[in-house]
């Protein structure tokens, strides 16, 4: 067991109903006008936006909007929302959204902390001074933004997608309505099952862990499996939408990984390359990848990736501790194709060229400062080889 800090300061007001507490929870912050940020047209569709406004309104708190945040945020749009910040005279910016929202949200808090080009927090050039406050009414449980000190932006010249973590940048609320999460389409619904995933397994395949934390990060994979299963027949369950939501924010608020030797997230970063250059769903991307990474690896922590096969998979120990490994991948798969996710680049919709796939490599390599990883250290080359796994 490692030393650790596990630090969440954001409160969650989790329940039926919660989004009416919004306006209050802003008010409480002392906030004079609020930035409310949003992404397409479903939170207008729903009314939730409404609903919002109202809340607002009635606690007396001023707002300006800025919608048109996509998958994948954009630097640009995060460039809109400061310049608009800062000719309202905002001192708070709300999330309206998931994910992408949330981290877009993020980025124009840093940015308007920060006197130099904001891509310069993303790029490693520079690091967030401050951020201002922020939170969130979450519609889709996945990235685990709500809880987390990390957001993901993506420079619109390019295709490049990069990370800025920093605790500045944790929400002070996030209101967690499970409800508002049944209007997904089920692709949606899967992906997102997926992200809080490989969030917990990110985590998990390392070294130095705890048990308690094993434990935990166990239960919650195993939590998340079984109610996605349900939600593919039954997407209106609310004990199983509010399963899911709960594990999405545990899964990437630092719990999971308390007292490891360090987080792996190569396959996050594997699929930050493909999310920029072909701008496809990130949890797709993810479940594209991970069988390819987790077999390139496996022989470098194979007691983990079998405990990982008996206690989060369900399967029976096979004659070697590798085969119960593998077999353990391969159900993870399975898993990944029940819920209608991809197993490899061609069913993620992408053929990528020799080129290309080193393009990917390269960029990748240049993006995590040459190597990464807990569970093996890959460098360009490895990564090159698990791309090509990944065809």
């Amino acid at each position: 067991m490692k030393n650790f800090t596990y630090y969440t300061p954001t409160r969650v007001i989790f329940g039926r109903g919660t989004q009416a507490q919004t306006g209050a929870l802003v008010a409480a912050t002392g906030c004079k006008k609020a930035l409310i940020h949003y992404g397409s047209g479903s939170v207008i569709r729903t009314g939730l936006l409404t609903q919002i406004e109202d809340s607002l309104k009635a606690a007396g708190v001023a707002f300006v909007e800025l919608g048109g945040v996509v998958p994948n945020p954009r630097l640009s749009k995060v460039l809109e929302g400061i310049e608009l910040c800062k000719r309202e005279g905002v001192d708070f910016i709300l999330a309206v959204g998931g994910g992408s929202v949330i981290d877009s949200t993020k980025a124009i808090g840093y940015g308007l902390h920060h006197a130099g080009d904001t891509w310069d927090l993303f790029s490693g050039r520079a690091k967030p001074a401050g951020c201002l406050p922020l939170g969130v009414v979450l519609t889709i449980a996945a990235s685990g933004s709500e809880m987390s000190n990390s957001c993901v932006i993506t420079k619109d010249e390019g295709g490049v997608k990069r990370g800025c973590k920093s605790d500045l940048g944790r929400p002070v609320f996030a209101v967690m309505n499970p409800e508002l999460t049944m209007t997904l389409p089920d692709y949606q619904t899967a992906c997102g099952c997926v992200d809080i995933l490989m969030h917990t397994m990110e985590r998990y395949f390392t070294t130095g862990t705890m048990e308690i934390t094993d434990s935990i990060a166990e239960g919650l994979m195993r939590t998340v499996l079984a109610n996605a299963k349900v939600l593919r027949y039954d997407p209106d369950n609310y004990d199983a939408r509010a399963e899911v939501m709960w594990a999405g924010s545990l899964s990437h608020n630092g719990l999971t990984g308390c007292g490891s030797d360090g987080d792996d997230f190569a396959t996050h970063k594997l699929e930050h390359e493909l999310g920029g250059m072909f701008d496809v769903a990130h949890g797709a991307g993810l479940a594209a990848v991970w069988g390819s990474w987790a077999r390139y690896v496996v022989d470098e922590l194979p007691l983990r990736f079998e405990r990982f096969a008996v206690k989060v998979m369900g399967v029976e120990p096979r004659a070697s501790i590798r085969e119960t490994a593998l077999a353990g991948i391969a159900e993870m798969e399975d898993f990944f194709r029940f819920m209608g996710m991809p197993t490899n680049l061609r069913e993620l919709g992408v053929g990528p060229t020799e080129e290309q796939i080193a393009t990917l490599a390269r960029m990748c390599a240049e993006g995590v400062g040459g190597r990464m990883g807990a569970a093996k250290r890959l460098d360009e080359q490895d990564m090159l080889s698990i791309y090509r796994a990944a065809l």
